[in-house]
């Protein structure tokens, strides 16, 4: 191992204790990153020091005030004058009130952009009485240039003393982000990719999580931080290599923040070999799995598919596995874990294949695992956060998507050759999932870079991408597998709630409906398969009984897919 860096912070909110104890100063207004517990035990020291202190959320400000300040009960209804500010998307500050409306259901909850650059919520509150108030709700924010030279309008600390309007003040929690990046940017990484195995940043945190009351959503201040250190090194490492930002081809090897719980801020950046052991736990029944299986068990389930094995290798030293199971139908290929933070497809794959392997004439391949090492990655990181999305995860232990791996150098998508080759299929099903709950960037605009679209669940949706010849048939295999799953109503009201509040807080979801389901149709030529249909459940970070729904899903999707392969006539074209 070889540190590069390493830093431990005083905390905020102590040192806004000991600045103010000694001060002739009566009352303050903070703004900070940390917990509702730890910023009212703050305040509580300042008043024993004859100080008046509110310390209140940097992050998502309207959200706490309403979580913090509002007496929901006695409420009628609020109006929400949000603020528009040129250096940001417009529906930015509407998005960092979200889920608001759904956590107090008999409240209605209305929004209105501003017209000026003002960074403060107009709340206008109205209650059962008749009484009403109006209230300024403070979005500290400021404007900066990143490590890859982009303009950003992001969450910041503040102070205000005496009722001052108050300046930025650089919190802990930024400190940290940006102190460790400056080290990891000021290093020599050559022009050789990998640079690295893995590069391990190690974060301490005194900051609880925070649960809501709705679906999956949930107030991490540590996930964001995950969010913020991978993405923002990735964007590094485009730029030092020349590469555009958001291209999924770069190999700068394995990113890894782990951000976990602790009594003081501090951080440890260092470069470490890449690990090859696997993380076992106990088996669990798969139809009814609450939560990701174990690598041995997914190896076990394959070989009671039986059918000829076949593998890839991977650049730590695992196998990926994949099974054929020839027979007289048209051949389907089925795969899962491309982004290996996407569980519920794994289960969902194997539950389907299961069921095929039952069927005298069945033809397929199943490829249920294709990232074993950004696996587990995700099982070492959830030992620590189980409820976080962990992104770094998503991608190989080389840092790239395999989706996109040249010929010339395949590795783990050489499953996929293989398939192609042994069946000859025309369709293949690739399960995929995308967070269940709200993904931020705190320290980044908020927004994340590049995967706006993403922010907040949208319901289960396919993506179908075709070859231009093939457009029939794949507006063919869409109907038939949404009409299939019309059937699945946990499903249809999950894409019902999800739609209206992606409406509300995002804006239209770009999204074609078939049959009640949203899609996304495309022509793609360079895919070797004429047919590749995405699914994308919001499935990260889901257990219990919200798992077995998503895999559910995925395995309803396989089985509709595979049958509409076998109905549905090859392009006269292609016949002829």
């Amino acid at each position: 191992m070889t540190i590069l860096f390493q830093h431990e912070l005083e905390r905020t909110l102590d040192a806004l204790v000991s600045r103010f104890s000694s001060s002739n100063s009566k009352r303050i207004e903070a703004w900070t990153f940390d917990d509702e517990p730890s910023r009212r035990r703050a305040e509580a020291r300042l008043r024993d020091l004859g100080v008046n202190a509110k310390i209140r959320s940097a992050y998502k400000p309207l959200l706490h005030f309403f979580l913090e300040e509002v007496d929901w009960t006695a409420l009628e209804a609020a109006h929400v004058i949000y603020p528009v500010h040129s250096a940001a998307p417009a529906n930015r500050f509407l998005l960092e009130a979200y889920p608001l409306s759904a956590l107090a259901k008999d409240l209605a909850v209305t929004f209105e952009a501003s017209t000026g650059d003002a960074l403060s919520y107009e709340v206008n509150l109205t209650f059962k009485d008749g009484a009403t108030a109006i209230h300024k709700v403070f979005a500290p924010n400021h404007l900066h240039q990143d490590m890859i030279g982009e303009t950003s309008l992001s969450p910041t600390g503040w102070l205000a003393v005496d009722g001052d309007a108050g300046s930025q003040l650089e919190t802990d929690y930024e400190i940290l982000f940006h102190s460790a990046m400056k080290a990891i940017a000021a290093r020599d990484w050559g022009v050789v990719e990998p640079y690295f195995e893995e590069l391990s940043i190690t974060v301490t945190l005194p900051i609880e999580d925070r649960a809501l009351p709705y679906g999956d959503e949930v107030i991490s201040l540590r996930e964001g931080l995950h969010e913020d250190f991978y993405f923002s090194l990735l964007e590094f490492f485009q730029k030092h290599s020349g590469k555009p930002v958001g291209d999924r081809t770069l190999r700068p090897g394995q990113i890894v923040p782990d951000i976990r719980y602790g009594e003081k801020p501090s951080v440890r950046v260092e470069m470490r070999p890449l690990s090859s052991g696997e993380l076992e736990a106990e088996h669990q029944p798969l139809d009814t799995a609450v939560a990701p299986l174990p690598t041995s068990q997914i190896k076990a389930e394959l070989q009671e598919i039986g059918g000829h094995a076949f593998t890839a290798a991977t650049r730590a030293g695992r196998s990926v596995n994949a099974r054929y199971r020839r027979g007289t139908d048209r051949p389907v290929i089925i795969s899962g874990g491309q982004h290996a933070n996407e569980t519920t497809g794994v289960v969902g794959a194997l539950r389907a294949a299961r069921q095929l392997a039952t069927m005298p004439n069945a033809h397929f391949v199943i490829s249920p695992l294709e990232n074993p090492d950004g696996y587990q990655i995700h099982w070492r990181l959830r030992e620590n956060n189980p409820r976080h999305m962990h992104h770094a995860a998503r991608y190989t232990a080389h840092g790239d998507d395999l989706e996109y791996r040249s010929a010339g150098d395949p590795g783990e998508k050489a499953i996929r050759h293989e398939a192609e080759r042994l069946t000859g299929a025309w369709l293949h099903v690739n399960l995929h999932g995308y967070p269940s709950h709200e993904w931020t960037r705190p320290l980044s605009g908020y927004i994340p870079r590049g995967f706006a679209m993403w922010t907040i669940p949208r319901g289960f949706f396919l993506i179908m991408r075709h070859h231009a010849a093939w457009a029939k048939q794949a507006e063919q295999v869409l109907d038939h597998v949404t009409r299939r799953l019309m059937q699945n109503t946990t499903v249809v009201e999950m894409n019902r709630q999800q739609k209206e509040l992606f409406e509300l807080y995002a804006g239209d979801p770009g999204f074609r409906m078939i049959n009640g389901f949203p899609c996304l149709v495309s022509v793609v030529e360079h895919q070797t398969v004429p047919l590749t249909m995405i699914t994308e459940y919001p499935d990260e970070t889901i257990y219990g009984e919200a798992f077995i729904d998503g895999h559910t899903a995925q395995m309803q999707t396989v089985l509709a897919a595979y049958d509409a392969a076998q109905m549905i006539p090859e392009p006269e074209i292609l016949v002829a």
